[in-house]
């Protein structure tokens, strides 16, 4: 029996999706936080931590949708539809961050414009990525191959929880980002950030996972049949773990300990979702198999892949390194 490409190429996309998210996701937390550091010194010594990275990470981004794009043609031609405005948006958001983050080290009179046009950006394509989960998670409605919904299918208060839920996961992300990269009083002040930021992922995390079997028959035979039943009890003991490790590596000013658990709880959400699809690509209504592209298609396309994508973890692992340890206060990339 010969290899599915379609599932190969599935959870490609999906560890794609996820080394977006858990990449670009502590430096969009660096941008929602960003109101919360007055002083200009902090400000400049925050948004150095992530200077040499932040561009890269969104190379996954790029990747995961031209990825979705071309292997999985009919589900990209049906999400695209039914997600224009929060995508939208969300390019703009991370557009506007972008310029706002080259703009602010250029000018001393509009300073104050770019610093909360990068907290801006940040927050509306953290939230609109939550919105497009939320939307895609209670379902897309197809007939005849193509989207057969409204305009504003998207907006409803499950789509809006979640893009509450994942602006204060990033803020997490963010604050042990700092307590990793930073020193003195503004590590104290990341970390003091940190735990209520913990405890309301926590909270999210919990309102997610109680509501989204109730959206459909579907995902709660999912979670109910063997063996995702097995996930499903072993999942809550594992957030909690994260969580105390997250809380005890704060109390005890550990740098490492809560930023990889915090990682860790997203790693978590993520197979979750995955758990929740499979194996459907856009719920109810379109399996991985019936998205994909032909065989020779994937075959020919996963050839590519399989250059490229060590070559991007290679140089993105190199970035890493190279700016590794503390940024402190004068320092940095600009």
């Amino acid at each position: 029996m010969g290899i599915d490409l379609a599932f190969v190429w599935a959870f490609l996309i999906a560890f794609v999706v996820l080394a977006y998210v858990v990449m670009d996701g502590f430096d969009l937390g660096i941008g929602i936080l960003f109101p919360l550091f007055r002083a200009k010194g902090d400000r400049d010594t925050v948004m150095n931590t992530v200077a040499p990275v932040w561009d890269g990470n969104e190379t996954w981004l790029v990747l995961g949708g031209g990825g979705l794009m071309a292997v999985f043609p009919l589900a990209y031609s049906v999400v695209l539809p039914a997600l224009y405005m929060p995508l939208t948006a969300m390019l703009l958001g991370l557009i506007f961050r972008g310029v706002a983050f080259e703009f602010r080290w250029r000018t001393k009179r509009w300073l104050s414009v770019w610093d909360w046009g990068f907290s801006i950006g940040s927050m509306v394509a953290a939230f609109c990525q939550g919105i497009a989960l939320g939307a895609l998670i209670e379902g897309i409605r197809v007939a005849d191959r193509a989207y057969a919904g409204g305009w504003w299918d998207w907006l409803t208060p499950f789509s809006v929880a979640t893009g509450i839920s994942l602006v204060i996961g990033y803020a997490l992300l963010g604050a042990t980002w700092l307590v990793l990269k930073t020193t003195g009083d503004l590590a104290a002040k990341a970390r003091h950030i940190a735990r209520p930021a913990t405890y309301l992922t926590l909270l999210g995390m919990g309102v997610f996972s109680l509501w989204t079997p109730l959206i459909g028959p579907h995902y709660l035979g999912r979670w109910l049949s063997f063996p995702a039943v097995i996930f499903s009890v072993l999942v809550p003991l594992l957030v909690l773990a994260l969580v105390a490790v997250i809380i005890s590596g704060l109390n005890r000013q550990k740098d490492a300990e809560p930023f990889l658990a915090a990682l860790g709880l997203f790693v978590l959400g993520f197979a979750g979702i995955g758990i929740s699809f499979y194996p459907y690509i856009v719920p109810p209504s379109l399996t991985i198999a019936d998205a994909a592209a032909s065989q020779a298609s994937l075959a020919f396309l996963l050839v590519g892949a399989l250059v490229l994508i060590p070559i991007i973890l290679a140089y993105t692992a190199y970035a890493y390194w190279v700016f590794r340890g503390k940024v402190r206060p004068g320092e940095g990339y600009h």
